[in-house]
């Protein structure tokens, strides 16, 4: 894949200034800590047990197949963040590409989902990790008590960005014991309840594996498109280790390439434990229970590993607590590169002095989402929950304009070789557009009252999108804002890849317009857009 790209780009030269003293960490981690970081920020275990039973409630025994066809443009979209890493290593990722590629407002955009993203999930992370733990230990009356599970979910918060701040390394260190435990858990739960369907133990009923149930189309065209919203939030989280990218040894490739990997893992994971779970229970228990969202793992975990369930109650405690640190680390880094671009305030771009990390966003983003997290719980758990569902409109919109710039960068190189033309253009191209169409088929749904959690009408409109509106009128009102007070950052202009970069013989020097400074820098031919 990364063939036609130069191999070995120097990292972000130090030419780039920055609005706050010092740089952020060069090779502190490397590509298997980045790999890591990519899968935890998904939350494997507490992905497939918040969405399991709705997807089997929505297709049946397909469910498989929808877990396979969910990876299709989550597969495409990180064949766009590989080839744009290549030429643009920016921790702000979406935010950076798409303002070279197609301007500073939907570069703008592009950010402010991905730091938004952050704070509408970070508070529900915690919150799962601190429940699961709680009944992994036996105290079940804690886990059931909200005053108690949201004062020690904001302690882990607390604790968590600390660990960000502290250093890359040490956040790399923590993601390596915590997937250790996840996946351990993970499998012997998929091993022993496949085990037991054959021996003809299941005390569910059972059924063996049949290959059709890797048929997506299985329940038609309407399910799937339902079940494919699940699953994107399923994947979602994985570009973390690209987020990472001026911290990553080999900043060029690594982090590309640990997003392609944890894409592809994190099938094989959702496939092997999904399966697992439909032969198991069978659909009709699966969808009978799926109001019970995570807790539907809780249930099935007694009845396949009897006194040893706590393993998976530990996995999902373990998973969730996991992606509460990752997560803030998307969020920080982009709010980072739009701060030192003038995008933001200059504040948000302070680099700690010792610990070379973006301590001033991170702890930026982990209160908003702890204030969040708080106030939207005191109107409901529910209410909770939507706030996650609006989620999917966010990441359809970052993951789909980030295809498009992809395709839109390169586009003078697209017809230079094949490979060219189907990974950097075709397939991020149909990434975004099945994004877009999820897009729009979201904002359908949440329009009904009915199909959100809370069943109540906000403004005649599905709460989870009254969330949306609110967070793009929040954001545009913070553009506009921000536009009037600081005019540096608007006077960026879409360029075009570098010639030598995009067949891999030049090096890193800039914009492909040619004149800005190192990664981040603007792409208007002027160098005004580099910080």
């Amino acid at each position: 894949m990364a063939d036609d790209v130069k191999d070995a780009l120097p990292p972000p030269p130090s030419s780039h200034s920055r609005e706050g003293p010092g740089e952020l960490k060069h090779n502190a981690i490397g590509f298997l800590d980045a790999l890591v970081i990519g899968i935890n920020s998904t939350s494997p275990a507490y992905s497939l047990a918040a969405v399991i039973g709705s997807v089997v409630a929505l297709v049946g025994v397909y469910a498989p197949g929808v877990v396979l066809a969910s990876f299709v443009p989550m597969l495409l979209i990180a064949s766009a963040f590989f080839y744009l890493n290549r030429v643009d290593q920016d921790c702000g990722t979406t935010f950076s590409w798409v303002t070279r590629a197609m301007g500073p407002w939907a570069g703008w955009f592009g950010g402010w989902a991905i730091m938004m993203t952050g704070v509408l999930v970070v508070g529900s992370l915690a919150d799962v990790a601190v429940g699961f733990g709680l009944l992994t230990v036996g105290l079940d009356s804690w886990a059931s008590n909200d005053l108690v599970r949201q004062l020690l979910a904001v302690l882990v918060i607390l604790v968590m960005t600390a660990i960000c701040v502290i250093g890359t390394e040490a956040s790399a260190h923590v993601q390596n014991v915590l997937i250790l435990a996840q996946v351990a858990s993970l499998l012997a739960f998929a091993v022993v309840a496949v085990y037991r369907v054959y021996a003809g133990t299941s005390s569910l009923g059972g059924i063996e594996p049949q290959i059709d149930w890797l048929n997506p189309f299985g329940e038609g065209g309407g399910a799937l498109t339902a079940g494919l919203l699940l699953g994107v939030f399923m994947y979602w989280g994985w570009e973390s280790a690209v987020n990472l990218t001026e911290e990553v040894k080999n900043s060029a490739s690594a982090p590309g390439r640990a997003g392609i990997w944890s894409t592809v893992i994190l099938l094989g994971t959702y496939l092997s434990v999904t399966i697992a779970v439909v032969a198991f229970a069978g659909p009709a228990y699966l969808a009978e229970n799926a109001s019970e969202e995570e807790f539907i793992f809780a249930s099935l975990a007694g009845q396949v590993l009897g006194g040893w369930d706590w393993l998976v109650l530990l996995a999902v405690s373990t998973s969730a607590l996991a992606s509460t640190q990752t997560t803030i680390i998307p969020a920080s880094r982009t709010g980072l590169s739009m701060a030192r671009r003038g995008a933001l305030p200059a504040s948000l771009a302070r680099i700690h002095p010792r610990f070379h990390t973006p301590h001033v966003s991170t702890w930026a983003v982990a209160i908003v989402a702890i204030v969040w997290y708080l106030v939207v719980s005191q109107i409901s758990e529910n209410a909770l929950l939507d706030s996650l569902t609006a989620l999917s409109l966010l990441i359809a919109f970052y993951y789909a304009l980030t295809g498009i710039a992809c395709a839109v960068y390169y586009r003078r190189h697209l017809t230079e070789s094949v490979r060219n033309f189907l990974l950097i253009g075709v397939g991020p191209v149909i990434g975004a557009v099945l994004l877009l169409w999820l897009l729009v088929e979201s904002v359908i749904d949440m329009s009904d009252p009915a199909n959100s959690y809370s069943g109540v009408s906000w403004f005649g409109l599905g709460p989870p999108l009254v969330i949306g509106i609110f967070i793009v009128v929040a954001g545009l009102l913070i553009m506009l804002a921000r536009r009037l007070t600081s005019d540096r950052f608007w006077h960026e202009r879409p360029g075009v890849c570098d010639p030598d970069l995009a067949r891999g013989t030049g090096s890193h020097s800039g914009p492909g317009t040619g004149t800005g400074s190192g990664s981040g820098a603007g792409a208007d031919g002027n160098g005004s857009g580099g910080p």
